[in-house]
């Protein structure tokens, strides 16, 4: 249990760099070219009536002041009205962040199933037709844009084969999985892409190590030695490359979800840019920053578990 005290004080290591977040956050949303009022009134309105409105949302104070005040409503858990939507900016983000995890998390699951039998299979095949064949695979997942692949995911299974809807995340889990599959398939191309290699050069480098080859004259099972000890001791730096690719497609959903119309997190940020509504692309953009915090953390625990000689 002592490899497993950097859990009682990471959490205070945090702060400060959710704090961080918070200004970058603050200081490059407000720097967004555009009067989000006048946006939000029109082109008639006159000034009286857009020195009130900036008024009501505090638009009129200094930026320090601003900030000030968006710090103390932050930490009690307000982010302000919406602009556009006129409500809680807190609720229109909490209806939809259970669609991008939602897909975040199949995306990742996806990634897994072809990443854990491809990584193994070309590993093991070594210089043969079969790991060829994934590579060359791996190498197109890595050239391609994911908004491209999106698109001829679409092509080929929404719009020519029909089996999937072009947009929209369905309504049950069942619904979910249906709507989601082709954003989510997206998703795992380009992660397994990535995982596949760093996967595929782990297992070469356990499996000719001095170890594995001692329990081989030992007489040891290959299953046995390959399962035990290749495997999991493989599994350390992808699992650590796959806390850092999370980061990054929690970003990512922005692309993934303008390309397919799925109502989340992503494709709220790209309509709150556009609107020039400072509070909902700012509570957002911190959803996507304390998102990406908390896996970095998850990581580090999952990767001590596995280790035993690791401590943070």
């Amino acid at each position: 249990m002592q490899r497993f005290k950097f859990v009682l004080y990471r959490p205070v290591q945090l702060i400060p760099v959710l704090f961080g977040i918070s200004i970058i956050t603050f200081l490059m949303i407000q720097s967004i070219p555009g009067d989000p009022v006048r946006t939000l009134l029109g082109i008639k309105a006159t000034p009286e009536a857009v020195e009130r409105v900036r008024a009501h949302y505090g638009l009129d104070e200094p930026i320090m002041v601003r900030y000030g005040y968006f710090l103390k409503n932050l930490v009690h858990g307000d982010m302000g009205r919406s602009l556009v939507y006129r409500a809680p900016v807190m609720e229109i983000v909490g209806e939809r962040v259970g669609v991008t995890l939602f897909l975040l998390v199949y995306g990742v699951l996806l990634a897994l199933v072809l990443t854990v039998p491809l990584a193994v299979i070309a590993a093991l095949y070594r210089r043969r037709p079969p790991d060829h064949g994934i590579r060359v695979f791996t190498t197109a997942g890595l050239g391609f844009p994911q908004f491209w692949l999106g698109i001829m995911l679409i092509l080929v299974f929404s719009v020519w084969l029909k089996l999937f809807p072009v947009s929209g995340a369905g309504q049950d889990f069942v619904g979910r999985l249906h709507h989601l599959f082709l954003p989510a398939f997206t998703i795992a191309l380009a992660l397994s892409a990535v995982l596949i290699r760093n996967l595929r050069a782990s297992l070469l480098a356990e499996i000719d190590s001095d170890y594995v080859a001692a329990a081989r004259a030992k007489g040891l099972p290959g299953a046995w030695i390959f399962t035990r000890h290749v495997f999991r001791n493989s599994l350390i730096p992808t699992i650590n490359l796959l806390g850092v690719n999370i980061g990054w497609l929690i970003g990512g959903t922005v692309v993934i979800e303008t390309v397919f119309s799925v109502p989340g997190l992503g494709w709220l940020l790209t309509q709150s840019i556009f609107a020039r509504d400072y509070m909902t692309v700012q509570a957002v953009a911190l959803a996507f920053a304390f998102a990406t915090v908390i896996v970095n953390f998850v990581v580090d625990v999952v990767t001590v578990a596995l280790d035993p000689r690791i401590k943070m």
